[in-house]
């Protein structure tokens, strides 16, 4: 292991028999944070032979990907990233050919085939349309990683299956492997793989193992000599070294940074001036501050110091601000403009002047439902920019959303965000730990299992839940959840009683919202939104529920109280025929 991801690469390509080169590849390699946010993208496309035009598309594949990658949220997943990267291509591959004298005869348009190699971290991500291939070597032999889309006919015809620039929507194979130091993977057009034996190339990479490039052209020259009547491209990737899942840059930062004492109104950090703290508990404590360059409020989060032997608790706190610049909504709270050299471990982010939604149900036991579904409409929006980034928050709940004297709802704390793109570099085991508070925490979580959109969409709907009931749907039954049984024995308190002014059907919208199975709740945000203002004909055709679902306990109350007096009118009759 080392600091730092290093390969070896070796490529090569030739155009053969024919006249041009319809094969296309190309390799990156970045440096510092980059290499660690997006890692090494190795690439090769191979244009249809029926195609005069097909030699674009590869090109436009290959540059498409190494250049577009990179330029995506370093929050976003691999797989998402390089799926969005080749769907963008695979639209403007198949609008040239729409566009072209070829629109009605597809095997001479802007088509061709892709292989992906991506390596983060300690894993590999492959992605593959076509009948380009991925290997890995093993030993003397040649592991085949992608499967060729091709369709044989009866009549012994051979068609693409599947490529780039064909179809409007595009269907790609991914996977994910982990990968060890001398791991080595071979990319190939057909015009090479058809023609040279596993075990020549895994013995001219072994020779020419300092010299890869020359171990690539020496493997195009076999399958030459062979026969091949194509185009013929390779390239080869080994891995020399991984880096340490515990060497983020992030965690570098917080190595150099020092750790902040308890601090006192007018003392002064880093050109922020204290005026009062505003919270403190085991974990953090938050302060107002000054900044003294621009004479803005600003709030202060600094660990507790009881968390100093803490290395992952003490990440959080710079994983916050991370987060938080990558996230632009109103309804999220934003980071505090500074250039200034930090000298000290803490979060600063912009000061909010209002309540917190769990004061403001305080205040406001009985909510209008209007008022309600704005402040969960606003939330959702809040929580929609965190999913568009491909992060969960994980722990919503009211003590985390701040309303602002204008009524603008607030998503305040990332502390337990799950950022796919950050997830996937992360050492084993380092996201166990069940996010959030037990109140609000989706079930899933407790069963082990990772969180998703919905896992957010079941917090914001046992929050909308007590706003309007000034309860929990499940009451503290969902902390004891630890196996699929316990799951499905939860019982869903209905939101109805004689008391409050709520619709049947709204009721029929948040049991669904809070549902323990998360692919029975809304499949997206906007959707629970839109029900709880404009139901559908499904839930507006449900009878009122029954009173053992609405209050058991008057239920079971009324219950006792009939079994109670049917036993009284029993003994009486007893009494009397003796």
């Amino acid at each position: 292991m080392s600091d730092t991801l290093k390969v070896s690469l070796g490529q090569h390509s030739d155009k053969g028999c024919k006249e041009v080169n319809q094969d296309f590849h190309g390799a990156c390699v970045p440096q510092g944070q980059v290499l660690a946010a997006k890692g090494v993208v190795a690439a090769l496309a191979d244009g249809i032979s029926s195609s005069d035009v097909s030699q674009i598309a590869s090109a436009a594949a290959v540059h498409g990907l190494l250049q577009d990658y990179y330029c995506t949220c370093d929050a976003w997943s691999v797989k998402r990233s390089a799926q969005c990267v080749l769907a963008a291509t695979n639209s403007w591959l198949h609008a040239q050919t729409q566009r072209s004298p070829y629109r009605f005869d597809k095997d001479r348009g802007y088509v061709c085939t892709l292989s992906a190699l991506i390596i983060k971290s300690t894993t590999a991500h492959l992605l593959h349309v076509g009948d380009t291939r991925i290997y890995r070597v093993q030993g003397k032999a040649l592991e085949q990683l992608t499967e060729d889309h091709r369709v044989c006919l009866p009549d012994g015809q051979i068609y693409l299956g599947r490529a780039l620039g064909i179809q409007p929507q595009l269907e790609v194979d991914y996977q994910a492997l982990p990968v060890e130091p001398a791991d080595t993977f071979v990319l190939t057009t057909d015009g090479v793989h058809e023609h040279v034996s596993a075990s020549f190339i895994t013995q001219a990479i072994e020779t020419h193992a300092d010299d890869l490039d020359q171990a690539a052209r020496t493997i195009v020259e076999e399958a030459l000599r062979c026969g091949s009547d194509d185009n013929l491209t390779l390239q080869i990737v080994r891995i020399d070294a991984l880096p340490h899942q515990d060497a983020s840059e992030l965690q570098r930062q917080r190595a150099a940074l020092r750790l902040p004492p308890i601090l006192e109104p007018r003392t002064l950090l880093d050109g922020y001036q204290i005026v009062r703290e505003l919270h403190g508990s085991h974990r953090s404590h938050i302060y107002l501050a000054i900044d003294t360059d621009s004479g803005q409020k600003t709030v202060l989060k600094t660990p507790s110091i009881d968390l100093q032997d803490n290395a992952a608790s003490l990440d959080r706190f710079l994983m916050e601000e991370w987060i938080a610049r990558r996230i632009h909504s109103p309804h999220v709270l934003r980071p505090a403009p500074s250039e200034r050299k930090r000298g000290y471990l803490y979060v600063a982010m912009e000061y909010v002047q209002g309540q917190t939604l769990a004061q403001w149900m305080i205040d406001h036991p009985r909510p209008e439902l209007s008022v309600v579904r704005d402040i969960v409409d606003q939330i959702a929006r809040g929580l929609q920019a965190f999913h568009r980034m491909e992060m969960l928050h994980q722990d919503l709940r009211p003590e985390n959303i701040m309303i602002d004297t204008s009524g603008t709802v607030k998503i305040i704390d990332f502390g337990a965000v799950h950022v796919a793109g950050l997830a996937e570099s992360a050492a084993p085991g380092a996201g166990d730990t069940v996010p959030g508070t037990l109140q609000y925490t989706a079930p899933e979580y407790f069963l082990g299992e990772p969180g998703t959109p919905q896992s957010d969409l079941f917090s914001l709907g046992v929050i909308t839940y007590q706003m309007l009931t000034g309860r929990q749907p499940y009451g503290t039954q969902v902390a004891g959840i630890r196996t699929r049984a316990a799951l499905m024995k939860l019982h869903y308190a209905s939101a109805l009683d004689e008391h409050r002014a709520i619709p049947a059907w709204m009721d029929a919208v948040l049991r669904r919202a809070v549902h323990p199975n998360p692919h029975q709740r809304q499949e997206a945000l906007s959707e629970f939104v839109h029900d709880l203002r404009q139901p559908s004909a499904a839930y507006l055709g449900r009878a009122r529920p029954p009173l053992y679902e609405r209050n058991p306990m008057v239920f079971w109350r009324a219950m006792a109280l009939v079994l109670g007096a049917v036993v009284v009118v029993l003994l009486a009759v007893i009494q009397h025929l003796r």
